[in-house]
């Protein structure tokens, strides 16, 4: 197959396909779609950025297109390892969706879940989730998979080593059971295998680039570092002309990384999975603008990351396997284009690194490398940083910050009224900002999102039970929390009158 247009899908497709300058399909979507197309189970290996989200996207919608979804029950589910990667499915398919009047829907973890259950229960036909948001939906009957004719595992690998195994597997026993299954991965090995037996019948087996290491566009390079310097050699790749995401093994070192780098000079953002979904998108959003020219990542964005004209990704910390060497390279490199794959190696990792870069079949270029070195702004284009500390606007953020402020003290009347929004339950208490989100723990109390101390609460129970050191009334606190709150005579009232509490008496 050499076009699109020899393929048994609508022409309505092939011109969509056509606009988006989109004509003639890669290797793995060539091998694969004839069979996917047929509704036969796949099995697709293709390295990164090869081009599979459309290999089993096509055939799905294909498949799909005509058909009217009930509420709360789609018809085809693609599974993803990450929140990054469900939103490139879902956008990757989005105008195709359109065109053949297919609605999509994307549930993943960081999101409002309350518009997950509206728009299902609107009715979806294609649904992209993640496993752990999905499980969540189906526990709340927001969800019911018994007529999911399609199901497509991607990044099948991730989804099969990084625990994510058992709640597949529960997922995948609640679709049809004689639905077409497609799995596609870089890799496919260990537990996939598992997956294979289990959930596919009689699949055809495509495998393109038959080493997802050997990528012919992509240069590896092994730099050298000592302790002492690494973090100089690290500032300064940075500050490189152009984007360059760097990779890290924990949230906290990339935190600290990126404080580093922004403190050079450098514009930086992190992105991992100790944020929100909204931060998440907007450290993409502004990488993908330039507003930010170093990405610091984690894992989390070794799958389902594209970035156009990306063409350095570094290791600052080598990783733990070849796998996630292939992916996190896999970031560059894509649809054909170019790159390089730096990583930094202590003199303690070299024989790991090694022997992970056996493994995944690379012969990387070697070096020893210092800051300023001619050959590691050879390899990388370093520069000097300018030192001068940078910050990256964020108006979500700088809300957030303005708001945790604490908020003028308000003096209260005394008696029974009801206490001002923002007063303190007691001397040297902060008040929370508006809108915080009462816990249990404040729930019956928490006016203008005021926490309550663990002795009104006490109180506040107490006087609903009807049990106080007072008989019982109901509304008074108990007497250990009258303590608390200096009831014992003048000093006792002067203290309520400094400290914001204005003598109110009711419960809390």
């Amino acid at each position: 197959m050499k076009l699109f247009s020899e393929l048994s899908i609508s022409p309505a497709l092939v011109s969509a396909l056509n606009d988006n300058g989109v004509t003639e399909p890669f290797p793995i979507q060539a091998a694969t779609m004839p069979d996917a197309l047929a509704g036969r189970d796949v099995l697709g290996r293709g390295r990164t950025g090869s081009g599979k989200t459309l290999a089993f996207g096509l055939p799905m919608l294909t498949r799909t297109a005509g058909q009217r979804a009930d509420s709360k029950h789609p018809l085809a589910l693609v599974l993803v390892p990450t929140r990054e990667l469900a939103t490139q499915v879902t956008e990757a398919l989005a105008p195709y969706a359109q065109v053949l009047g297919l609605r999509q829907t994307t549930v993943v973890g960081g999101a409002s879940i309350t518009r997950q259950i509206a728009a299902l229960r609107n009715g979806a036909e294609i649904l992209v989730a993640t496993p752990g948001r999905l499980a969540d939906l189906i526990d709340r009957r927001a969800c019911m998979l018994d007529q999911v004719e399609i199901t497509v595992l991607d990044e099948a690998d991730q989804m099969a080593d990084m625990g994510f195994l058992p709640q597949v597997t529960k997922l995948l026993d609640q679709v049809k059971p004689n639905g077409q299954r497609m799995l596609f991965s870089a890799t496919l090995d260990k537990n996939v295998d598992r997956l294979v037996k289990r959930f596919l019948h009689s699949p055809v087996t495509h495998s393109v680039d038959p080493s997802a290491a050997t990528v012919t566009t992509m240069e590896h390079h092994v730099l050298h570092v000592d302790d002492d310097t690494k973090r100089a050699v690290t500032a300064e790749i940075a500050a490189r002309e152009g984007g360059v995401i760097m990779f890290v093994d924990t949230k906290r070192g990339a935190d600290r990384l990126t404080k580093h780098l922004l403190a050079a000079g450098i514009t930086a953002v992190a992105l991992h999975g100790g944020k929100s979904q909204p931060q998440r998108n907007r450290a993409l959003d502004q990488f993908r603008t330039g507003k930010a020219t170093a990405l610091v990542a984690t894992n989390v964005a070794a799958r389902g990351i594209h970035i156009d004209g990306l063409d350095m990704v570094v290791n600052v910390d080598p990783p733990g396997d070849h796998k996630d060497y292939l992916h996190r390279g896999g970031r560059t490199a894509r649809a054909g284009e170019s790159g390089t794959v730096i990583t930094l190696v202590l003199p303690a990792q070299r024989r790991e690194n090694a022997r992970l870069m056996a493994l995944a079949g690379i012969k990387p270029h070697t070096a020893r490398v210092r800051p300023g070195d001619p050959e590691l702004v050879r390899v990388t284009g370093a520069r000097k940083p300018s030192g001068s500390a940078v910050t990256i606007h964020d108006p979500v953020h700088a809300a957030a910050q303005e708001a945790a402020k604490p908020k003028a003290k308000v003096s209260g009347t005394r008696g029974r009224g009801r206490r001002p929004a923002g007063a303190t339950a007691g001397a040297g208490a902060s008040a929370a900002p508006t809108g915080t989100p009462r816990s249990a723990g404040n729930s019956r109390g928490g006016r203008g999102g005021r926490p309550r101390t663990d002795a009104e609460g006490a109180g506040a129970a107490a006087g609903r039970s009807g049990v106080n050191g007072r008989g019982g009334t109901p509304g008074r606190p108990a007497a250990g929390s009258r303590t608390a709150a200096g009831r014992g005579g003048a000093v006792g009232r002067r203290a309520r009158r400094e400290d914001g509490t204005g003598g109110t008496r009711r419960a809390a």
